[in-house]
């Protein structure tokens, strides 16, 4: 009897978690690169390299898969989010050091493509009310974890301030503005001056 091939023996439960993951990756791709209007189901089936069944099987709608790419940008920012911080250099807790380099951070996670992603699904979701209440129940649930993960950047003794709600909000706000600038003006992001301008904000604040 011949072999069954390892991606056979594999329980199903983890087959299923792998194509729902390879979608929603390919649904995130396709808003990057097409946009809204561009990231049809034939483009995320394609780029996805599953059938048309496989692909409806998990998400049977179109607003469905995009909801669902949503809520996989949010957790993918997150763990992103993460792992930067878990490679960056060791800086004391209260330092100004430590500070400057969360700023760095923060501001680099509005240069990725899930940034990008989550703009084409918010412009859409300004005319689709269905779209927007998934978006705004994902921004919710997801808010409290981004927080947290901001308040481990900065260190305990600047996220204790009683300042620093203020201060991520402020630089949330505003990061997220100047980086759609980007859209049209290709530029280094890394020397981008109103880094330096977050940055003295957030020592004047939390120093």
């Amino acid at each position: 009897m011949d072999e069954v091939p390892r991606a056979e023996r594999r329980p199903h439960v983890v087959r299923r978690a792998d194509s729902r993951a390879v979608i929603l990756d390919a649904a995130v791709r396709a808003l990057v690169e097409y946009g809204y209007g561009g990231a049809t189901t034939v483009v995320i089936q394609r780029l996805a390299g599953v059938s048309r069944g496989r692909l409806l099987h998990y998400f049977p709608s179109r607003e469905e898969l995009l909801v669902a790419a949503a809520q996989h940008l949010a957790v993918e920012r997150i763990s992103e989010m993460e792992r930067w911080f878990d490679a960056a250099p060791e800086h004391s807790v209260a330092s100004p050091q430590r500070i400057d380099y969360a700023v760095v951070l923060l501001w680099r996670t509005f240069q990725q493509p899930y940034f990008w992603a989550a703009m084409e699904l918010w412009l859409a979701a300004r005319t689709d009310p269905t779209l927007r209440a998934e978006l705004a129940a994902s921004e919710r649930r997801l808010g409290r974890a981004i927080e947290h993960v901001i308040a481990t950047m900065f260190g305990p003794v600047h996220s204790s301030h009683a300042g620093f709600a203020d201060l991520r909000e402020l630089l949330f706000t505003s990061m997220r503005g100047v980086a759609l600038t980007y859209a049209i003006d290709d530029r280094d992001a890394d020397a981008d001056v109103h880094l330096a301008l977050w940055q003295k904000l957030a020592r004047g604040v939390l120093t």
